[in-house]
């Protein structure tokens, strides 16, 4: 990961800059992409699909199961492409992303959920999971039930 940068005081990595220069990027193209609803949710999922397939294996093996399981497990989902990341939103809101280890130079990728999920448990809960190339059928099952009870 890189290192933050101390001459300017700012506290973003150099990734992290250009993940959020990537989400401005996307929501102009989103913005402009198709006249209609489902057009434009249509070019999303595309765009979803194009990221997953220009990453780098293992993480693209990775991100297409995730993307299959989301879509198996709440076809209601919207894929969308979020900080660069594939994403699911369900009425606009995020719920879940899928991030690349590569992308910040992590040790794994990760599962994130974000405020929407209904995966509140008390009060102290996992918004994220670590997902390594040894992911499983087993751990698709989890991810299944962790997206349906996210979406419920």
């Amino acid at each position: 990961m890189a290192a933050h940068d101390e001459t300017s005081g700012s506290t973003f990595t150099d990734e992290e800059r250009a993940a959020m220069r990537e989400h401005a990027t996307e929501v102009k193209a989103s913005r402009k992409r198709g006249t209609t609803k489902a057009e434009k949710a249509a070019l999303d999922a595309q765009a979803v699909v194009e990221k997953i397939a220009a990453m780098r294996e293992p993480e693209r093996g990775l991100a297409e199961r995730i993307h299959r399981v989301a879509l198996a497990a709440a076809p209601d989902l919207a894929p969308k492409l979020w900080y660069g990341m594939p994403a699911y939103a369900k009425d606009g809101a995020v719920v879940f992303f899928f991030q690349d280890a590569g992308k910040f130079g992590a040790r794994y990728s990760t599962l994130g959920f974000q405020d929407p999920a209904t995966l509140d448990d008390g009060s102290f809960w996992p918004t994220a999971f670590a997902v390594t190339p040894e992911f499983s059928d087993a751990d698709e099952q989890t991810v299944a039930g962790l997206i349906r009870r996210a979406t419920a």
